[in-house]
Formats: C-alpha cells, structure tokens, sequence
C-alpha cells in the first residue's frame, strides 16, 4: 500500500524532473540521498539524476520535507547546513537559525511577579523566531547551487498543490498538539478535518502554501522577506498577538560560519558551530572520552564514562553557549584536549556524579519531552559534494500558527532560549545569561549536522531529537569507528544524559538487565522510555571500494536511495 501511494505522487514529479539529462559519474562516487519521507528523498534524487549537484538537491528536500512534514519543519522555521564543496579545502555552514524580532527582550515571558508565563513560549504567534530557512536555501542556491531556483522548488509546489497522504506519524505528532492547532483558525482549516484528525492515507492539500512557495520560486528571497508577503506574514501575527515587524523579516540575514572541527582517534569530524552547541558539545565528550583511552574498562565503566561526560558537557552548555554574535564564548578553550583533562579529571568509575554537584543550577523538570520534531537529510553527489541538514520549528507542529493567506506555519523557537535562568524549557533543558532573550539574537539549538571523515570511510550523518541530537549523532560516530555498517548505525539503541534533569534515558534493549544494576549500584538514576527516539539519516562511503551506502532510521519512515 504504502509503495502505491508513492508510486502515484512520485511519478508526476518523475516526469517534470526527468526533462534535464543524468549526470556522469566522473569519480568514485555515486548519488545518495538519505531523508525522514520518501517524497523528499525520490524528489532530491530526480535532481541529482537531472545533473543536479548536492546543494541543488538540499534546497528540493527541504522544500518537500517542509510540504509532507508540517510536524517538524517549514517555510515557518530554520536550519543548518553543512556544505563540503569537492575540491575546497574547508566545509562551511549556513546559519539559516530563526532569530528573536527586534521588539523581543529578556522579560518577555515573565509575568510581574518574575515567573515564566505558562505556553507563552509554546503556543501562538508570540513563540515565533523570525524564520531564516527561506533565506538560507535561496543563499545556498544562488551560491552554490547549478539549477535555477524555480526548477527546484517545482516538486514541493505540485505537491502543495496536489497533495499528500496523511501517515500515522502526521496523525500521531497532530493528537498531540490538536488543542493547539485547534486555537488557530487558519490552521485548524489546513490540518484538520472537521476538527478532527484525518484518517491515514487522507490527501492533504496546501494550496495557499502552493501560492507562497511559488512566490518564492519567481522573486526569491524577495518572494518571502519582502513585498505583499512580508506584509502579510507581519500583519498576521501582530494581529493574533505577536510582535514581528517588517523590518525584521527584510533585516533578516543568512550568516556562513566555519564549523566546529576536530580529531579523534583518526577521524576528522565537523559538525555545527554555534548557535548550535552541537558541535562543542560533541568535541567535549569526545575529548574527555580519550582521558580513559589506554585504561582498561569493562563493558559497564564504558557506558558509565560516556554518561559522565555527557552530564559535564550538558552542563557547560547551560551555563556559557549562546549566540556567539551577542556573548562572548570562548569556543577554543572548550574544545580544547587541555579542558577535556580538567573536566574528565574528577570521574570516578565507580560512582556517578550528581548533577547538583558540578553548579548551583536549579533543578530541571523530570521529564524531557518526545521530540519526533525537527528533521535531517544527508545528500552525496557523483562528484563527491555534500550535504548534512537538520531544519527544525521546533515543537511538534511548531507554534500551532499558521498566519491567514499564507500556509506558512510558524515555529516556536523562542522557547529555545533561557527564559529565565536556571528554568528548563519543553525538551528539560537548562540556560543561563549566554542564552537570555535578546532583540535580534539567535536562540541556542542542538542541531548537530556532521561530517566524520577516516582514512578508510566518509559518514555524513544527524538527526532531529531535541535534546538528545547530540547524543545520537555521537553514538552514531562511535558506531562508525567500531566499524558498524550503514543500516546497524542508525538501528542501534542509544542512550541520553543531558546534566539536568540528572537521570539517565535509554532505549529499549540499548542496556543489559546486568549493566542496569551496575549503573544504578554506581548512583544513576535509569528511565527506561516507552517508545524509541531519533530518526537518523545517514550515507557512508567507503574509500577503497568505492561503495556508498546509505540508510534511514527504522524509527521513522525516511527512505534512503543509492543510485
């Protein structure tokens, strides 16, 4: 059933895309696409076919993820790219993160008495960031891309216009956010039927997001950012409540950052840099992991190392990363092999460290959230260009408002600041200063799109998550250094400690019943989740046999082609 159903979407756009010729395969690599819905990954893969390279086919997926995912992103939200052009010496990255409106300041979410306002942050139009994710796929287009932007976006309009079968995953993330959704008219007409929640396989049709997408298609980012639409998307959340101004979405600039990079064990990895803490983070844990290289540990120590130093480097997360174009961070020192001595040094290996102990921190809600929002794809061209991407609005479903006349749900990345410090926010996760609301700042994230090179294989690799991406991407790095396959890296269970709150999460079958007792004889707290978490995507290319493999997580419904 599920083939049918995307043999009757994917064809339509087979024959608009197959007008262009297949491009030569000049080296010994070969196209591969890897994203969380088939519609998004046969789309990019028809581009590459066409003599698309990889960034023309990161600006098709992410316009169709947009379309078929209004769950985890959109024209509403934002994003990171990570770009490594064939034959340029450095990879970079596209900081198209949403940044908070101009009239945006500290205290916004505080009632008088200094307390956090209950789904201020969540919920309506004054949860929204400024979205930077149109911006940053016409940036990358117009700089690196090789097709006109109007070819690109063709598939995502046909299939606005037409529509797509409603999944399980659609219906579940809607359940959980249909109050919400419910409170927008505009958008309780577009995901809703009759109130309700449609049944699968139910043909979603966007034809207002359809007009706005070809606006962009004809004028660009002026299509969006400018004009009769950015009057309209202005007006539209100032009347529900929000604060946005036209002048925040002409101001609105797509910034090219060099990535976090670093070794390890002979790997060359990068990964994002701030305002996505995902890179540090990474490079941290990794750092501190190498302190128990040449001692000897069993299986248990092992993972009771790996928790240690997540909880350090969650924890200086919360207290000194935020946009690094408003604080000051001091991004050399905390990477360094240096800190990572200092910080690994005071792990005991036969009792876990409470987290109250590393800081005068407040205690964090119990709970982290699920987050099934947010995606990722992984792209690789013939001629060895790539692209690792995790565009996210957020919650599920965004900030449930979709502004009248326009399609366009929008996120609610405000909540990713430090509302207030020492206060978690929806995914548990602490803040300080460095993260406190700012006009014009960008809000810190977890997305963690990466690169890990060795001298044998290449991985380009992420996943959307929360809180946990970064944690995931890094056990997907330890995988591939074990010299895990493709498909075994992205199944493998994993397990989470973010510092706060100071528990332990792990998939099902990710510990032993015997490494459980001995973690929790050492002082863990475990929660073993109900559900797994994560939905990798991921390509893995092997240098001496020129093989390229690629493969989506079984958790979701990605679909991963190698052509």
């Amino acid at each position: 059933m599920v083939a049918l159903l995307m043999r009757c979407f994917i064809y339509p756009l087979a024959l608009f895309l197959l007008s262009g010729a297949v491009s030569a395969d000049k080296t010994s690599y070969r196209n591969a696409v890897a994203s969380a819905h088939g519609l998004a990954s046969e789309a990019g893969m028809q581009i590459l076919r066409q003599g698309g390279n990889a960034f023309d086919a990161a600006v098709t997926m992410a316009m169709v993820l947009a379309v078929v995912e209004p769950y985890s992103s959109g024209l509403g939200g934002g994003g990171f790219w990570l770009l490594q052009r064939t034959g340029d010496d450095k990879p970079i990255m596209v900081d198209g993160r949403e940044r908070a409106p101009l009239a945006a300041h500290r205290d916004m979410y505080l009632d008088s008495q200094g307390s956090v306002i209950e789904g201020a942050s969540m919920n309506g139009a004054l949860a929204a960031g400024i979205p930077g994710q149109i911006a940053a796929l016409v940036y990358i287009q117009e700089k690196y891309g090789s097709l006109p932007l109007s070819r690109l976006l063709q598939p995502a309009i046909l299939i606005a216009r037409n529509g797509f079968p409603v999944d399980e995953i659609y219906r579940r993330l809607l359940g959980f956010r249909q109050d919400v959704i419910w409170q927008s008219v505009e958008a309780r007409r577009i995901f809703l039927v009759d109130g309700d929640i449609p049944a699968t396989g139910y043909l979603l049709k966007q034809p207002d997001l359809a007009r706005t997408l070809e606006l962009v298609a004809k004028h660009g980012r002026n299509g969006f950012y400018a004009g009769e639409l950015a009057e309209k998307l202005a007006q539209g959340v100032r009347d529900a409540g929000g604060i946005w101004s036209v002048r925040d979405l002409q101001e609105y600039q797509v910034v090219e950052r060099e990535p976090v990079q670093w070794q390890w064990r002979g790997l060359n990895i990068t990964s994002a840099t701030l305002p996505s803490s995902g890179g540090i983070v990474l490079a941290q844990i990794m750092n501190m992991l190498d302190q128990f290289e040449d001692i000897s540990l069993t299986d248990t120590q092992k993972i009771h190392v790996l928790i240690e130093a997540m909880r350090r480097a969650y924890r200086d997360r919360a207290v000194y990363m935020g946009d690094s174009d408003h604080v000051g961070v001091n991004m050399a020192e905390l990477v360094s092999r240096h800190y990572a001595s200092q910080q690994a040094s005071d792990i005991d290996l036969t009792q876990a460290t409470p987290s109250a102990l590393l800081d005068e921190a407040v205690n964090s809600r119990g709970n982290i959230m699920e987050s099934d929002n947010t995606t990722h794809y992984s792209i690789i061209d013939s001629q060895g260009n790539r692209v690792s991407a995790t565009l996210s609005i957020n919650y599920p479903f965004g900030s449930g408002f979709v502004v009248p006349g326009t399609g366009v749900l929008l996120n609610n990345e405000m909540d990713d600041f430090s509302l207030r410090p020492g206060i978690p926010n929806a995914y548990g996760l602490t803040g300080g200063e460095a993260n406190a609301i700012a006009s014009g700042k960008r809000m810190l994230s977890s997305m963690s799109p990466t690169f890990v090179e060795g001298q044998d294989r290449l991985m380009i690799i992420g996943t959307p998550g929360g809180s946990r991406i970064i944690t995931m991407v890094l056990q997907g790095i330890l995988a591939m250094y074990q010299g895990m396959d493709a498909a075994a890296i992205v199944s493998k269970p994993r397990i989470h400690h973010q510092y706060l709150p100071d528990v332990v999460q792990f998939e099902p079958g990710a510990l032993k019943d015997r490494q459980q007792d001995e973690l929790t004889a050492s002082g863990h707290r475990l929660k073993q989740l109900d559900r797994p978490f994560g939905n990798m995507q991921l390509i893995l290319h092997d240098k001496a046999s020129g093989q390229t493999s690629a493969a989506s997580d079984p958790r979701g419904i990605g679909v991963s082609i190698v052509d």
